[in-house]
């Protein structure tokens, strides 16, 4: 039932992108802009934000330019990330800058994120609600900004504490899921109360959802997964899982290893499972699912908060 609901919504985002992305000159720029948009996706945090605003009462239909928004955002700092992971694939295609090379890619990212607030510009709501989102909105790529910078940083370093793990989590990942709650509900009229409640769980869930991220890179086959298995471990990522191994003295020999075997990341997961690092993440995250459920309770039951309890319990179900 979930996974259909979610379908529906992410459907209904897929047909609205090209409505408000056309192509248009130069054409090879917005096709950048485009692709990986094109390769499809969960659209969980656009999908999110629909079912916010039906969760207070809200038409998605009158909110649909802020999901596109939101995922143009997303995938912004996709292409981004890409471009500083050095990566080759996503969701199974070359990144765009391998495609297109690194100095379009940078652009194609910045037009991405330009027009998303554009397109949140759009939407049909009042404007003191639609300032709000806005500036919401621009707190928001800041906070991923920093987010990201943490996450960078971190990789120079052996000392990680697990609390700056999760600073650096819920600014990167989490901030854009609770945007997108808080914005869904605050454009179709909700009270404070309320969008802060729904920000509230956006931001549990997020972290929860980033966590359990981190697990699919380890556990995940390549081929499933669209982009190679223990991707972190190569790329030296401080994840929660790395951070409480190294903290009982585990010795991770693959982890920064850029030129890493496959039988080296192998042996480096198998390290990882064996120490209960894994495991100690997998409880994290369902730990931080189980606390933005909770945050509903404010809310008057209804369809779409039914769909999104479901969608907390997807976040640390789905294989990819």
């Amino acid at each position: 039932m979930i996974e259909e609901a979610l379908k529906i919504r992410a459907k209904l985002v897929d047909e609205a992108i090209p409505k408000f992305l056309p192509i248009t000159p130069p054409d090879e720029m917005y096709y950048a802009m485009r692709h990986l948009l094109d390769a499809g996706g969960k659209r969980l945090r656009p999908s999110a934000l629909l079912l916010s605003a039906e969760a207070v009462g809200g038409k998605p239909e009158n909110v649909m330019p802020a999901a596109v928004a939101i995922e143009l955002v997303h995938n912004f700092t996709l292409v981004h990330d890409d471009i500083m992971d050095e990566a080759d694939l996503r969701r199974g295609l070359t990144t765009v800058h391998k495609k297109w090379g690194v100095p379009k890619a940078i652009i194609a990212g910045d037009a991405l994120y330009s027009k998303a607030f554009e397109i949140l510009s759009c939407t049909r709501s009042e404007p003191a609600r639609l300032v709000e989102s806005l500036e919401l909105m621009s707190k928001t790529c800041t906070d991923i900004c920093e987010g990201q910078w943490m996450d960078m940083n971190f990789a120079t370093r052996k000392d990680v504490k697990e609390e700056e793990y999760m600073r650096m989590v819920e600014k990167k990942t989490a901030v854009l899921f609770a945007a997108s709650m808080k914005m869904g509900a605050t454009l179709s009229g909700a009270n404070n109360d309320i969008a802060r409640a729904l920000w509230d769980f956006g931001r549990m869930t997020g972290i929860g959802f980033q966590i359990y991220d981190d697990v699919i890179d380890l556990i995940t086959p390549e081929e499933i997964l669209g982009k190679a298995q223990g991707g972190d471990i190569i790329e030296g990522k401080r994840t929660l899982i790395v951070i409480h191994a190294l903290s009982k003295g585990t010795t991770i020999d693959a982890l920064g290893k850029s030129n890493a075997t496959r039988s080296e990341v192998s042996a480096a997961l198998t390290t990882l499972k064996e120490s209960g690092s894994i495991d100690y993440a997998m409880n994290k995250a369902v730990g931080f699912v189980d606390e933005g459920k909770a945050a509903l309770k404010t809310l008057p039951d209804s369809e779409a908060k039914t769909i999104l309890i479901g969608l907390a319990d997807y976040m640390i179900a789905r294989k990819y």
